[in-house]
């Protein structure tokens, strides 16, 4: 881009910021809403049509396998404006949504505050700044000119007249005058509030423009004015104290009106001090400094603590009159395995690190993210549980039944609001890449990096057993697996043809079997009794035999023509338990030569060649030269031991 682009977008983008100038009196101000009535949006309003705007997807679970296994039945409505930046809360993003819906409407949420609790590192606070920041991209708000409140110049009207003005603008008029502008009108207008100055202004986080944010306070020594202003004692000598010009309306309420005041660990402040909280939200007006009277107040207040500091501020019954104000939305850790992966890949993204990441590395690293935050199962294992909960379909061992979800969630209420935090994830995979050798990095260096950072937690010492059991045992012994059938893929020539003819011979002879036919050979045309041995060959790979084989043979084929009925695709992926028997099976029958090869210090020309065939693949696959030898030396090590 040459020096006159530069100055073209820079003066493009000053005109287009002329265009949203505006100043003149009520009356002109008038014009523009009768016009537009939606310049007089309240607050929830204004945030609804912001995060609404980009549109949202109303995901139907009944139409995708995998959602429906996660979500059940219900419609999940993905919200365009979060996509990109959050993973794994829809849940939290619909009921946050649904509250903005509600307080838009002007329903009961529109005199609640918004709270959202949950674990370190959930998410909180980003939702918090997705909201500011949202409120930042808005186009400016028409105000009274000078007004400290940023008020609503509608606020003029005086009341026995809003009737009136209500039906021919066709909105209604909420709030009153500030102080201040009060005054101000009173003396400087002489009442003709049609001439009062109009003018437009931004949002803006770092200048206090719609955005007020309250940090805990010491209890001991708190201040109101932080939250509603002060008095200017350098005015004391000019001025009568209640006089309007003496107050200074500087706090969280007074620059957040019209947007956004934000409460930080807001149980950590003393009690007394959040009733104006409480009048802010109830009556929607907020006290002003000194002897003044109650301001107006349209704003949305957002509170955010952890789970602790709610439980505690919640057993107490003096609290009540808080805790009816309050809609509380959790945000707890994600407990599906694609969605945690993608939370880090888009740290990665947005970081400096530019080493390479071998394949799984973010994945087992995810993987243990995870199961350090499921409660355990008397019905399935951790890792189990893991997948089940990543949307995999799971079969019970010994039967063709199929793993409950709902079951699982339903004996763990509290899941997700406890465990290893996605920080602390992130500060392991940063440590591997800062210690990186040839700028790459793979599961196993990750792996020793995380058991480092465990052991040097500040956790008690069965959590950090369990931790180390789910890195050194649990994780350790499912990357072997999942290596195992990577080897074997690569190693395999046409691994997805092999893997496709078994899977159409097992459903020819499954469905002979069931229905108690012939099937007829394509080569001869002979007609010939189902290969019972072939099917056992292949369910036996995961634990299915005797009277349960039936069972799964006849799940695996009304599953298949169900899935044809309905026009889908049918692969040798489309039912888990059949995919992983057939993975299965192509591993053991090509494992003792992968074995031979691989550990081989010294290979003749055909394994050397089916040697580097292997290699080739796996490059092909995201492994570059560095991770593919430690990898492969490794498996060798490892997976097939004499």
């Amino acid at each position: 881009m040459n020096g006159f682009d530069f100055a073209s977008m820079i003066q493009k983008d000053r005109s287009e910021r002329k265009h949203q100038q505006f100043s003149g009196t009520l009356l002109d101000y008038l014009s523009i809403v009768k016009e537009n009535p939606k310049v007089t949006m309240l607050a929830h309003q204004r945030m609804y049509e912001l995060l609404s705007g980009p549109g949202a997807e109303a995901v139907k679970t009944e139409e995708n396998p995998r959602l429906k296994r996660i979500h059940g039945s219900t419609v999940l409505k993905r919200y365009a404006f979060f996509a990109n930046d959050f993973y794994g809360i829809d849940k939290s993003i619909m009921q946050l949504m649904r509250y903005f819906h509600s307080a838009a409407l002007k329903g009961e949420e529109a005199r609640q505050v918004l709270y959202l609790v949950g674990p370190v590192g959930a998410g909180k606070s980003s939702l918090m700044e997705a909201l500011k920041k949202a409120l930042e991209m808005s186009p400016p708000i028409y105000v009274l000119q000078d007004c400290p409140m940023r008020e609503e110049p509608l606020h003029l009207i005086p009341k026995h007249l809003r009737p009136q003005f209500e039906d021919l603008l066709g909105i209604k008029i909420e709030g009153d005058l500030c102080p201040v502008c009060r005054h101000r009108l009173k003396h400087e207008f002489h009442g003709e509030y049609e001439k009062f100055p109009v003018t437009m202004s931004e949002f803006s986080i770092r200048s206090r423009k719609g955005v007020g944010v309250v940090p805990p306070v010491d209890p001991n020594n708190q201040d109101t004015s932080v939250l509603s202003g002060s008095v200017d004692i350098s005015k004391m000598d000019l001025y009568a104290e209640d006089d309007p010009r003496v107050m200074a309306l500087n706090g969280a309420f007074n620059v957040g009106n019209r947007g956004i005041v934000e409460f930080i660990e807001v149980f950590k402040n003393d009690v007394e001090y959040l009733h104006t909280m409480i009048t802010a939200t109830q009556e929607k007006s907020i006290p002003s400094p000194g002897k003044g009277s109650m301001i107006y107040f349209d704003g949305i207040i957002l509170a955010h603590s952890n789970e602790s500091e709610w439980n505690r501020f919640k057993s107490d019954h003096t609290n009540e009159a808080i805790l009816d104000r309050i809609v509380k939305v959790e945000v707890p850790y994600c407990l599906e395995l694609d969605e945690e992966v993608k939370i880090y890949r888009k740290i990665l993204k947005n970081s400096s690190f530019a080493a390479h990441i071998a394949p799984h590395t973010i994945e087992v690293a995810s993987m243990f993210a995870i199961l350090s935050r499921l409660t355990p199962s008397a019905k399935v294992d951790a890792l189990t549980k893991l997948k089940i909960y990543n949307g995999e379909e799971i079969v019970e061992k010994g039967s063709t039944k199929k793993v409950d979800m709902t079951e699982l969630r339903d004996e763990a209420r509290r899941e997700g609001m406890s465990g290893i935090s996605t920080r602390f994830i992130m500060k392991a995979l940063g440590a591997a890449l800062a210690e990186a050798e040839n700028d790459c990095i793979n599961p196993i260096a990750v792996l020793d990096t995380l058991v480092k950072a465990v052991k040097d937690m500040a956790v008690a010492d069965d959590e950090r057993k369990r931790y180390l059991s789910f890195l050194q045992d649990v994780l350790k012994k499912e990357y072997n697996k999942i290596l195992e059938k990577e080897v074997t893929k690569a190693f395999i020539h046409g691994y997805q043809e092999q893997a496709e003819s078994l899977f159409n011979n097992y459903l020819d002879h499954a469905e002979a079997f069931v229905n108690a036919t012939k099937i007829k050979d394509r080569n001869t045309g002979e007609e010939l009794e189902p290969d019972v041995k072939f099917l056992q060959s292949i369910e036996e790979q995961i634990g299915i035999g005797g009277t349960a084989a039936l069972g799964f043979r006849q799940d695996v084929t009304a599953y298949m023509f169900s899935l044809l009925r309905n026009g889908a695709k049918i692969d040798y992926r489309s039912y888990e338990p059949l995919k992983e028997a057939i993975e299965k099976k192509l591993t053991v029958s090509v494992k003792e030569l992968s074995r031979v090869v691989t550990k081989a210090r010294v290979r003749d020309g055909e394994q050397d060649g089916k040697y580097n065939a292997m290699v080739e693949e796996m490059k092909r696959n995201g492994y570059c030269d560095h991770c593919c030898n430690v990898i492969l030396k490794y498996a060798a090590n490892n997976l097939w031991k004499d």
